[in-house]
């Protein structure tokens, strides 16, 4: 991010106004003083940095930060809301296809992701052999934070070079 600054004034000003809104307690918001507020501003400050600046590496960043915190709003706020799996390779196809919008990289894995998506939201006969992806999924929910665990230490212990 050579334009830093653009990225800094917009999430001062976004989380300036959340925190504002906050004090005021206007009512009609009030299911908006939540983490994933939080969530949803920084995603929206890496877009507005992205298509400001020019600098369109941090889209697909920002998309999906964008995207995870209307997700956990949504299951939050309203119970009719999609609490599904498939909702996860939604967002990160989303995030690709809005990256191939400005930077022509990124096409074919944000449509297989959002097909994907889709077919394991929408299907209702889905083949047989899908269902493992189910089972997968359901045990990296379970243990999700081992992952980012592992991925620390590789950052930390061997990725040094």
């Amino acid at each position: 991010m050579k334009k830093q600054h653009t990225f800094t004034g917009i999430l001062l000003i976004g989380i300036g106004a959340y925190f504002m809104l906050k004090e005021l307690e206007i009512p009609i918001i009030t299911n908006f003083y939540s983490w994933t507020t939080i969530l949803m501003i920084i995603g929206v400050a890496l877009l507005l940095h992205s298509y400001i600046a020019n600098e369109y590496e941090t889209i697909f960043i920002g998309a999906i930060l964008l995207g995870l915190g209307v997700h956990f709003h949504g299951m939050q706020t309203y119970s009719f809301w999609l609490d599904h799996w498939g909702m996860y390779p939604l967002i990160i196809g989303i995030a690709f296809l809005l990256r191939y919008q400005k930077t022509k990289h990124g096409l074919f894995p944000g449509l297989i992701l959002v097909i994907i998506a889709l077919f394991a939201m929408f299907v209702s006969n889905k083949p047989e052999w899908f269902y493992w992806v189910t089972v997968f999924v359901n045990f990296i929910e379970t243990f999700w934070p081992l992952i980012l665990i592992a991925i620390g230490l590789y950052i930390l212990l061997i990725k040094k070079k």
